[in-house]
């Protein structure tokens, strides 16, 4: 069995200060996959007996960045997915497995006003052909803070909030041509009806008390591991971020 974990922790050194090696510990993953580190390269000290650590770095401070911890030996480790204008935010981490590409990736938000929508879109159609690209090698295991509710199930208020960045009808049909590429969402894989589970709450508003969220944070795996997964999960009792991780379990 094989345990993976997600988390947008939106500051790694703030989260270390609120229990995160309590967390880490007791979730007891293989593999725990990190974004939004806003972090450069020294300005932390974490390690994990066991665990070996793989890290990308925003250029810009303080910003972005994505960070994988495994107990497993990788074949290959690759940071960006090979396209310079891409590759200057520290959003993506390959990890080549002995039968699968595990990806964790912090996907860009299209920001107020949706002044980044086109730079998204983009991203949408490169990142999905890298991962394309993977999965003619091996199965691929997606995981991260997607910046996308898929279907209004995915958030609390769609009505107030479509067109709003991360509910976009472009970012949406962009989710839906990535599984129609041959990957599954785990969660709805194994919970399609289940209203009311998200994984970010804005600070707003006692947005988290009040459960008004978005499910924005997922594994998504290529068709051919549906038969191995167990089970996935969104571990909504655990704080310290505006996101809650995510959680998949392997056969």
């Amino acid at each position: 069995m094989l345990k993976f974990i997600s988390w947008n922790v939106n500051g790694l050194r703030a989260v270390v200060g609120k229990g995160f090696k309590e967390i880490f510990t007791d979730l007891n993953a293989d593999f725990f996959c990190l974004q939004e580190t806003k972090l450069q390269e020294g300005q932390i000290d974490l390690s994990f007996d066991g665990y070996t650590s793989y890290w990308n770095y925003a250029e810009k401070k303080g910003y972005s960045g994505t960070a994988i911890f495994t107990r497993h030996k990788p074949q290959a480790v690759t940071y960006g997915i090979g396209i310079d204008n891409h590759d200057l935010e520290g959003r993506v981490i390959t990890l080549e497995m002995e039968d699968f590409f595990l990806v964790t990736a912090y996907t860009p938000n299209s920001q107020d006003g949706l002044k980044r929508l086109d730079y998204r879109m983009s991203w949408e159609n490169d990142f999905r052909n890298y991962l394309l690209q993977l999965d003619q090698k091996k199965p691929v295991i997606l995981c991260g803070d997607l910046n996308v509710a898929h279907k209004e199930i995915d958030l609390k208020n769609p009505k107030n909030n479509r067109m709003n960045p991360g509910f976009t009808d472009q970012e949406r049909e962009q989710f839906t041509t990535l599984l129609d590429a041959g990957f599954t969402d785990s969660y709805r894989h194994f919970y399609p009806d289940t209203e009311g589970a998200y994984s970010w709450w804005s600070y707003r508003f006692q947005a988290r008390a009040k459960n008004a969220g978005w499910r924005i944070d997922y594994f998504v795996v290529s068709n051919r591991l549906c038969q191995r997964m167990q089970n996935a999960s969104i571990l909504n009792e655990i704080f310290g971020s505006d996101h809650c991780p995510v959680e998949l379990i392997l056969k």
